[in-house]
């Protein structure tokens, strides 16, 4: 039996994909599970149909992220911090900080994309790597100053 599957169904294939099953395994929990509908000539088509837009959505969202991945690669970010006697930071720099100083430059990083094992917590300059997704990654230079 022949049927397109509406969701990625793991060890069968991906979303939309045609795939040929046996007619229980199709009628007993692919089909009740909305996990696959019938193959006809018209669903058929409307899989083909919405392959293509979701190719054409991935390659917009590829585009961008190439473009802001080339506009914020080697960009050099300081952040000024309260320090003591000693040059010791009063607080920790982290993914939030680094993640608010990139929106105020007008670029939207998430916290989660930002490739830091651990708060940074002395004066300096440190390469930090984001991660934008479709394995595109991007260096920035953080500047950690004294507050004045």
């Amino acid at each position: 039996m022949r049927v397109v599957l509406l969701q990625d169904v793991e060890n069968l294939g991906k979303k939309y994909e045609i795939k040929n099953v046996k007619p229980g395994y199709a009628r007993n929990f692919l089909i009740p599970r909305r996990l696959a509908k019938l193959a006809t000539k018209k669903t058929i088509e409307w899989a083909i149909s919405q392959r293509k837009k979701e190719i054409k959505i991935v390659e917009e969202k590829l585009k961008e992220i190439k473009k802001l991945a080339s506009e914020i690669e080697g960009k050099k970010i300081v952040i000024p911090v309260k320090v003591g006697e000693k040059e010791q930071l009063f607080e920790a720099v982290n993914c939030q900080k680094i993640s608010e100083k990139l929106k105020e430059m007008g670029f939207t990083i998430e916290k989660s994309q930002i490739n830091l094992p651990q708060p940074l917590k002395e004066l300096g300059e440190f390469p930090i790597e984001i991660s934008l997704g479709y394995n595109l990654k991007s260096r920035i230079k953080l500047v950690i100053t004294k507050k004045k």
